[in-house]
């Protein structure tokens, strides 16, 4: 759907009570959490955990229970905030900068804003790790979190206020929260739109000793009693925000809830197979919960298939509000839906694009009310097997085909012209003095690699004892001067380290190693994954001038581990 459709269909939908006075907009909050699963509530079925807040949400709103996002986070995240599928954005992985989305791209922050909104992230961004791929420059007025997709300290989070490192005092989700609730409360008096995007029960399993004692004792594993526990600290979380907006009269105030994929884990997810990464709907099935006292109708449960990028179109529509011109949206409002309307004929694609190659069609799958067809060769009947359980395909033979045909040209539609890779790494900009280099969005040689293999948020690059080792980034001078260049760093005491950028060569002598030995973390699962919390050191490496422009920045040394490099516009 283009932006000029959209406002047509707003103009049929309501007339003039489709476009209100600012002053009588509802206000929004969209809430999300991180590898929650769709059988992580209790109104699921869950046998264990209990989630009483958000399951009166669903008692007292709209639930659409065939509800569909991408299955990893990024992609999701993306597709939520503009209304288009992830790789349009841009977006075709979590690390290494895949993750970064296009300037280009109309978020819901920036929609809501130019309508008159207050607007605030709280919590996870992961669409862009430097400005001005960050949320303070993407539609957000206010932004407390972080910007990359896993965060490693759950107590006394290292974070950000708008660019400017912050330390929350509490655990993480209940901090969060704290912010969400000072937001709320500092902007009653005007319409406002709070993203609250916790990070929990994304990995690590760090939580208070109440939350996960209650689901040790009944024998649980670790892993899994520290899932369930952060659930329901989220929940009771949930439950103080629902109290101030009771509280506070709030009643005009669209609530939304979701989750970004499948649970990453192997746990009770109401019958549906897969999980997180997957493209069967364990892996892209979320709950959508939606409450707008006295507009939208409680206990509704809607069957029509819907997904994360129709998020984008539905909030504008209840709003009464024109988008903004930008790229066409996929999405359509579900405004007509929840209204009682009968669902118009539609299919919703996934595409698992966090594969090595994006370009490859496949792992993919299209759904429409009733068929759902995976990877060109399997075709299930979810209306009639909603576990996936029976592949149908010989049965239906023309119904494979057509949807195949299908998504082969929604396939092209959205790879044309995609760029594999991330964009250059913006250097110079006065609103972010210094840049950082993270290790994750580096190109290797040499034999070097990631710490914990996979280059996730916060690993760092180790194997620096051969001469051919490089570290490489792309990075485009926004604006020229001399730049102070710093590493972060441990280890290769008596040693050296070369910086290359063009031409221009800098050498520093490392004169300590620092401290080697991971921070202890209160983890409760011992298989992490993740690269470990670690106190790093800096070396300052000189100063350079750079001009405007695209350049390769390249690190080579004795370092034992390297986690940035570091770039301070002096003039």
């Amino acid at each position: 759907m283009n932006r000029r459709d959209f406002l047509g269909t707003l103009g049929l939908m309501g007339g003039a009570a489709a476009f209100q006075p600012a002053a009588r907009r509802p206000n929004v909050i969209l809430i999300m959490t991180d590898d929650q699963g769709f059988g992580d509530l209790s109104c699921h079925g869950n046998p264990h955990v209990s989630t009483p807040n958000i399951d009166r949400l669903a008692s007292q709103g709209a639930e659409f229970t065939r509800f569909t996002v991408s299955s990893v986070c990024a992609p999701t995240r993306a597709s939520l905030l503009t209304g288009r599928y992830a790789m349009r954005c841009g977006v075709h992985g979590v690390t290494h900068g895949k993750e970064t989305m296009k300037r280009s791209e109309v978020t819901l922050g920036k929609a809501l804003q130019s309508a008159g909104y207050r607007s605030a992230l709280i919590g996870k961004w992961h669409l862009g790790e430097n400005y001005p791929y960050v949320p303070h420059a993407m539609g957000f007025d206010e932004f407390v979190g972080f910007r990359l997709g896993h965060w490693s300290r759950y107590f006394d989070s290292p974070t950000e206020r708008n660019g400017k490192p912050e330390s929350l005092r509490r655990y993480v989700s209940d901090a969060l929260t704290d912010e969400a609730l000072r937001f709320i409360g500092e902007n009653r008096e005007r319409p406002f739109f709070l993203y609250l995007a916790f990070n929990a029960p994304h990995s690590p399993y760090q939580l208070p000793d109440r939350y996960f004692d209650k689901f040790k004792t009944k024998g649980l594993e670790p892993e899994l009693a520290a899932i369930y526990g952060m659930v329901e600290n989220l929940d009771e979380n949930l439950g103080r925000l629902f109290a101030k907006l009771d509280e506070w009269k709030l009643g005009n105030t669209i609530v939304v809830y979701l989750q970004d994929n499948g649970p990453q884990t192997d746990r009770y997810n109401a019958g549906l197979r897969g999980r997180k990464g997957s493209i069967y709907e364990g892996g892209t099935r979320s709950p959508f919960l939606m409450r707008w006292p006295g507009r939208i109708a409680a206990g509704k449960k809607i069957d029509s298939i819907a997904a994360h990028i129709d998020v984008y179109p539905t909030i504008l529509d209840l709003c009464g509000i024109q988008p903004p011109a930008g790229p066409p949206i996929d999405g359509i409002s579900l405004r007509p839906v929840v209204d009682g309307k009968p669902p118009a004929e539609r299919l919703v694609f996934s595409h698992a694009d966090h594969q090595p190659d994006p370009l490859q069609p496949f792992p993919g799958a299209v759904r429409s009310q009733r068929w759902k067809m995976v990877n060109g060769t399997d075709l299930y009947d979810l209306l009639a097997d909603p576990a996936e359980s029976k592949n149908v395909a010989a049965q239906h033979p023309g119904v494979l085909e057509h949807l195949n045909g299908e998504y082969q040209r929604w396939f092209r539609s959205i790879t044309d012209g995609f760029r594999v890779g991330h964009p250059p790494i913006p250097v110079g900009h006065p609103e972010e003095n210094p840049a950082i280099l993270s290790a994750p969005q580096a190109k290797l040689e040499g034999g070097l690699r990631f710490y914990a293999r996979n280059g996730f948020a916060h690993d760092f690059i180790t194997g620096w004892d051969q001469p051919s080792t490089a570290a490489s980034w792309e990075i485009e001078v926004a604006r020229g001067g001399r730049f102070d260049i710093w590493l972060e760093y441990l280890g290769g005491a008596g040693a050296s380290a070369k910086l290359e950028i063009g031409r221009e060569l800098l050498e520093a002598k490392i004169e300590s190693n620092g401290n080697l030995q991971p921070n202890s973390l209160p983890e409760r699962s011992a298989h992490r994954t993740a690269a470990p919390d670690m106190n790093w050191s800096r070396l300052r490496m000189g100063r350079l001038p750079l001009e405007p422009g695209i350049k390769t920045l390249a690190i080579r040394g004795g370092m034992t581990h390297l986690k940035s490099v570091q770039l301070r516009r002096i003039r």
